[in-house]
């Protein structure tokens, strides 16, 4: 696992945040909740990489009766302690049908540097011919 060390001798881990919010969410409400769990990072002195809000997405399987669900993703920085407190929240959010989050080593930081660099799914170039 990365790991970088701050001036107060904070070791903070790089970690990744996927969270389902309920479908029944208007934008009001899922704008309030997303920026509610992304200053929940800053104030423990996390510090937010990225996030990314996939919309709303059709489940692998239903959740609750539901079929859909509001896919958001963060990726930051904070200590090891944290992210106890963090999922704490999720588990307490009757907004929340499901989450995951995963310590992300040096492989997947590349990988997501590279994803959103936009080094995927790029067409893939013509064939050129002569060769």
């Amino acid at each position: 696992m990365a790991a970088k060390t701050t001036n107060k001798d904070v070791v903070l881990n790089d970690y990744e945040s996927v969270i389902i919010f309920t479908p029944v969410l208007s934008d009001e409400q899922l704008k309030e909740v997303v920026s509610k769990y992304r200053s929940m990072i800053t104030e423990n002195g996390g510090e937010l990489v990225h996030e990314e809000n996939w919309g709303l997405t059709k489940l692998a399987y239903p959740i609750d009766k539901k079929t859909t669900g509001f896919y958001h993703i963060y990726e930051y920085k904070a200590a090891g302690d944290f992210v106890s407190k963090f999922e704490l929240a999720f588990r307490r959010d009757e907004r929340i049908m499901r989450f995951l989050t995963t310590a992300l080593d040096k492989d997947a930081l590349k990988y997501n540097v590279r994803k959103r660099n936009g080094e995927f799914n790029k067409p893939k170039k013509e064939k050129q011919e002569g060769k």
